[in-house]
């Protein structure tokens, strides 16, 4: 047998290993960034008419609206809704006197932004979960990882490990998160409707792997690579690279837009500035050129998994 149909082997088993707790069917759509950009094209309507909250309020009232101020127009604006009504939306863009085009998107963003996703249900562990929420309607993903595995790349057992680190300790929310991370995984099965995958994960990732997880976590960073999932690893001899101050994540959909996403200990943030979409892709082309390439990331990969103490 070839070293890739041993690998392809391997895939087919390992998603077996690690296969996803029941649930709702995959969203294809990202209803979070819909609601996003929902709030966006309002705001740029109503500015493009010169009007202010409170004018836009009056011509609501006159128009026989239902409960309007001035701070619910805000709200809206700054994406502050659970999920958007259609009779508002509607109510707005009549306002507005939007073309037949921008009403068209506009109506269609907010039925994507009112479909539940199974993320719904773990809002208590995911808050507002916009990486989570985002990535059903990526058709590529790409992520630079600094000092942990990403999310849709780690077994149950290494999530496990990697919560409990971040130092939650209640029993039932950790199950609870590592259930959720492993249904986020399911959007790298979904076939041709999947996102592509792209990681460079820096070596130091893999040697902060507990020992007693390395091999179950590089076996499976081996089996589930295929031609739209590809891994790189980012060696120590790169040294200071352009990502040193932190990993983040781009997802590109299919009207050809790209939002970049970071975290850290207090915020999550979603930049869809094209600067910033721009900031985060040279960087990633950066540390790209920097790492290993494939197959030298799979032979890295196998060396270790061969001396998982290492």
């Amino acid at each position: 047998m070839s070293k890739m149909s041993e690998n392809q082997g391997r895939a087919l088993r390992s998603k077996a290993t690690h296969a996803t707790p029941a649930g709702s069917d995959v969203v294809t759509t990202s209803p979070p960034l819909s609601k996003r950009r929902l709030s966006k094209r309002l705001q740029e309507a109503r500015k493009a008419t010169g009007m202010t909250a409170d004018q836009v309020v009056d011509r609501a009232r006159q128009l026989g609206g239902g409960r309007w101020s001035a701070s619910k127009i805000t709200r809206l604006e700054r994406n502050e809704w659970v999920r958007p009504k259609l009779e508002d939306v509607e109510l707005l863009l009549d306002i507005y006197d939007v073309d037949p085009v921008m009403r068209a998107e506009c109506v269609r963003l907010v039925k994507e932004a009112r479909q539940k996703e199974w993320a719904d249900s773990y809002s208590d562990v995911l808050g507002r979960g916009w990486l989570t929420g985002m990535e059903p309607g990526a058709t590529r993903i790409r992520d630079v990882a600094i000092a942990v595995i990403p999310g849709l790349l780690q077994t149950q057992a290494y999530a496990r490990a990697v919560i409990v680190g971040g130092g939650i300790v209640d029993a039932s929310e950790i199950d609870r998160r590592v259930e959720a991370r492993m249904l986020r995984q399911r959007i790298l099965g979904v076939g041709a409707e999947g996102p592509k995958y792209w990681a460079v994960i820096d070596e130091a990732a893999l040697r902060k792997v507990p020992a007693s997880l390395r091999e179950h976590q590089f076996q499976h960073l081996i089996d589930v690579q295929r031609p739209d999932l590809r891994i790189q690893i980012l060696p120590d001899a790169a040294g200071l690279h352009a990502a040193i101050s932190g990993g983040f994540t781009i997802l590109d959909f299919e009207d050809d837009s790209s939002v970049g996403y970071s975290e850290d200990a207090a915020t999550q943030r979603v930049h869809e500035e094209i600067e910033d979409v721009e900031a985060f892709d040279l960087v990633y082309q950066y540390v790209s050129a920097s790492a290993l390439g494939v197959q030298e990331s799979l032979a890295l990969l196998e060396s270790l998994l061969s001396s998982p103490t290492s």
